[in-house]
């Protein structure tokens, strides 16, 4: 008796051409969306050991953000006093149009949320500050 053999089906190709379109329209998305995703806050960081401020320069508009993340602006060394959100944009594009070029400092407390001390910054920025820096306690044995 001969064995009958059967013939063996080939094996069903996988279809790609609507892989590579799906890949396609994802790497539009995302080189659409991409650009918008990315967010940051321009910010002047000194190259080196940070140098003090000199008696001569400008007095500087410093916002502290203190540990409950509550702000306070100070000008003038004896004008301090408890903002909002909307009272420090205020408050600071009028100090900053009367007063072009002067230096704009942040003082965030150690406890406080990194977050809002950005949030100072970005409404300082939408005040019309140039550039804001960051105040920082020099560290201990040097």
């Amino acid at each position: 008796m001969a064995r009958r053999h059967k013939a063996r089906k080939p094996m069903a190709e996988i279809n790609v051409v609507p892989y590579i379109d799906v890949m396609l329209v994802l790497l539009i998305i995302f080189m659409i969306t991409a650009p918008l995703l990315t967010q940051g806050v321009k910010v002047d960081l000194p190259q080196g050991e940070a140098d003090t401020i000199e008696d001569d320069a400008k007095r500087p508009l410093v916002v502290s953000v203190d540990a409950q993340g509550d702000f306070f602006l100070t000008y003038d060394d004896d004008r301090t006093k408890a903002v909002d959100d909307d009272t420090l944009l205020h408050d600071a594009a009028a100090l900053l149009a009367n007063n072009p070029g002067v230096p704009v400092y942040v003082k965030g407390d150690k406890a406080v949320d990194y977050g809002r001390v950005v949030e100072a910054m970005i409404i300082l920025q939408a005040a019309g500050a140039p550039s804001v820096g960051l105040i920082t306690e020099p560290a201990e044995g040097r």
